[in-house]
């Protein structure tokens, strides 16, 4: 009644798991359909990274151009010359300031103007 198989005793009877009647066909459309995802999956990742690495190199493209023109205004200072965008910015901000200045000095005049007056 019982059997030894592999060391191990199997009662008989009707207990554990029956091999399944798998249906191929299924199993088959299962595994293209998987395969179709898998590759679009791979494709998007793909595109993703490819679009990393283009905007990549474009800022690379523009931190250089950035770099040669701070080399350029390096170069023009080093001769004595001062280039007209930092006389702009320098001038600019000059400005700025002295707008700042007279408009807070215009506050304090009115404020002061208002508290004077009963």
């Amino acid at each position: 009644p019982f059997q030894v198989v592999g060391g191990k005793v199997k009662k008989p009877g009707k207990r554990g798991r029956k091999p399944a009647k798998i249906d191929l066909k299924a199993k088959l459309e299962r595994s293209r359909q998987s395969a179709r995802e898998c590759r679009a999956r791979k494709k998007l990742r793909y595109q993703y990274l490819e679009e990393l690495v283009s905007s990549r190199e474009r800022a690379i493209c523009a931190l250089r151009e950035e770099l040669e023109m701070y080399k350029q205004w390096c170069m023009a200072m080093d001769q004595g010359k001062i280039p007209s965008e930092i006389k702009a910015l320098l001038t600019g901000e000059e400005q700025g300031k002295a707008q700042q200045n007279s408009s807070k000095l215009a506050k304090a005049g009115k404020t002061d103007a208002n508290s004077s007056n009963p």
